[in-house]
């Protein structure tokens, strides 16, 4: 059982928001705290924030043999009302026990969407951003399931991959999606999808999700809501010819893990991408950049993508003035270009950007 269902947790008098805090690996280190620092400045716009560390991770599976402790389940369960994930470093080659800890968390804690906005920064407060799109990724099935064979035939080796799509999993991604659109001005959803090659699968996911707003529980509750389909490949393409025909995109998990991280290229940089991991009664905060071992322990990782999922997760929980002030404070920091690390062409530390942003909270 979770501690507090989800939706009641900002309508509640509350003294405290438990928060899970689990760094992982690389950057997660480094990023994982500045997103704390940043809650902790809000002061009274939110509940008193209480922290918990946990573990999870390539270098908790090498000292242990477990990359998700069972313990930080239980506890992110019973003891917490959200939490923060860095980043993990997953080996590129099978090894025997591991299993990656961000993909095991999603499945353990019912977190069926991940939700990541990609948003430009405008020169002036209050002007249109250029990019303004919501990528919604159905997050527990597809070819993450992780179900893979390799035999050896006459021919060779032979690996084989399961891909699973089911219709409860695409009408609760369908239904995440329809709301995050009804909520936004243009009220467009285009639903992701490769249906032309992969008939069977594809075809349930882009059927199911155009079905949401005729389940009778819905009752034209998205009859305002525009519904259009683009083809996986050439969503990509437009993506970066014309950003701004997308709104809200909804996709199987692979293809929105793909879409999402292209994106980013246009808005700078992965370090400055958000997200949140969302379900029925959990969400869980994760910048969409990876643990960076290139850059890890050096100080130089950007930290606001962290600050950004931070605010990301208030939103969900119903803080919005919380969320509001930490968005604010981050644009503004981008805004004016002079405290950037390096992955925005600036000299400065993850240290000082996170100065910055706390000065403007």
């Amino acid at each position: 059982m979770f501690r507090t269902p989800l939706r009641t947790l900002s309508t509640t008098a509350r003294k405290s928001l438990k928060i899970g805090l689990i760094p992982a690996d690389g950057i997660g280190r480094e990023v994982i705290p500045a997103a704390k620092s940043a809650l902790e400045a809000l002061g009274s716009d939110i509940p008193k924030p209480e922290f918990i560390n946990l573990l999870a991770g390539w270098e908790t599976f090498t000292k242990t043999g477990v990359a998700l402790p069972q313990e930080t389940v239980d506890i992110l369960r019973s003891e917490c009302d959200c939490a923060l994930f860095g980043s993990v470093s997953s080996p590129s080659k099978k090894v025997t026990g591991y299993s990656s800890p961000i993909v095991a968390l999603r499945k353990e804690l019912d977190l069926y969407a991940n939700v990541r906005p990609v948003v430009s920064v405008a020169p002036e407060a209050g002007q249109k951003p250029d990019v303004d799109l919501i990528v919604v990724r159905e997050n527990t099935e597809c070819l993450y399931v992780k179900q893979e064979t390799q035999t050896v035939t006459e021919a060779g080796k032979e690996a084989r991959a399961t891909r699973v799509i089911t219709e409860r999993a695409s009408r609760r991604i369908g239904q995440m999606g329809f709301e995050l659109a009804l909520a936004r001005p243009r009220k467009q959803l285009t639903i992701i999808h490769k249906s032309n090659v992969l008939s069977i699968t594809d075809g349930l996911f882009r059927e199911t999700v155009r079905g949401v707003p005729s389940l009778p529980e819905v009752n034209g509750k998205y009859d305002s809501v525009t519904i259009n389909e683009q083809l996986v490949d050439s969503a990509v393409y437009r993506l970066f010819r014309e950003p701004n025909v997308f709104d809200v995109m909804v996709a199987p998990n692979l293809y929105g893990d793909i879409l999402s991280d292209a994106a980013a290229a246009l808005v700078g940089s992965l370090g400055l991408i958000p997200s949140v991991n969302a379900g029925d009664n959990f969400v869980m905060g994760e910048p969409v950049h990876g643990s960076a071992p290139d850059i890890a322990g050096k100080g130089i990782a950007n930290p606001l993508a962290s600050i950004r999922s931070a605010a990301l997760m208030l939103r969900h929980l119903g803080y919005n003035k919380g969320a509001d002030r930490l968005d604010a404070a981050v644009d503004q920091v981008i805004r004016e270009g002079r405290v950037l690390t390096p992955d925005l062409n600036g000299k400065s530390t993850t240290a000082e950007v996170l100065d910055e942003v706390l000065k403007r909270i």
